[in-house]
């Protein structure tokens, strides 16, 4: 790809937006970066991967979380800022990417190449998903949702100036529930190439 392009998706809990990346990732012939990214931390920092993936994309608890000359002692906020760091090196490499979560919608903010995008959709939609993947009851889909969702939703908040899922924080907004994640995906692909042409 001759232009820098950088598009990061954030997500409901049973949206699709994981899905919904992939395929932009696909179509435009991204690396696309998930839990990923602690892979390669790992193999840089010589540290096995399950040790930094029960801290992925959670929440410092900030009761027993302290910052000494602009150390943590939080694994939580280690982790986030070493994925952080991953992002941006890579974006001043020039790299071209999609990237899901990790709060790349601020952490890149600053690069004209970043589209950013939030994927929502309704209740229902995200219920009937969640028991078809997951293989739970309803009552099992609404606690997966409700949990994960509230702990993106700290973690991003932590991290950024912006509220998680504030549509004025995100390039795109889209309600997966309308057009499905193929048409939903079609659409986001669409007003990718406008801002690449723009670019």
């Amino acid at each position: 790809m001759e232009k820098q392009l950088i598009i990061s998706v954030s997500r409901e809990f049973g949206s699709g937006g994981h899905e919904v990346a992939g395929q932009l990732a696909q179509r435009f012939g991204l690396p696309l970066y998930d839990r990923n990214i602690l892979e390669h931390i790992a193999q840089q920092k010589d540290l096995p991967p399950q040790k930094l993936q029960r801290y992925d994309e959670s929440p410092s608890k900030l009761f027993v979380s302290r910052r000494v000359n602009g150390f943590s002692n939080s694994p939580e906020e280690n982790v986030a800022q070493m994925q952080f760091q991953f992002l941006r090196t890579r974006a001043l490499a020039g790299e071209s990417f999609v990237v899901l979560g990790r709060c790349a919608d601020e952490i890149l903010r600053d690069f004209p190449c970043l589209v950013s995008v939030f994927v929502l959709a309704d209740l229902s939609f995200k219920v009937a998903r969640t028991m078809r993947l997951d293989h739970v009851d309803e009552d099992g889909a609404l606690e997966r949702m409700a949990r994960y969702d509230r702990r993106r939703k700290y973690y991003h908040n932590q991290h950024s100036r912006g509220k998680w899922g504030d549509s004025r924080n995100y390039d795109l907004c889209i309600n997966s529930a309308k057009l499905d994640i193929q048409g939903s995906t079609d659409i986001v692909e669409q007003f990718v190439r406008a801002r690449l042409a723009l670019l």
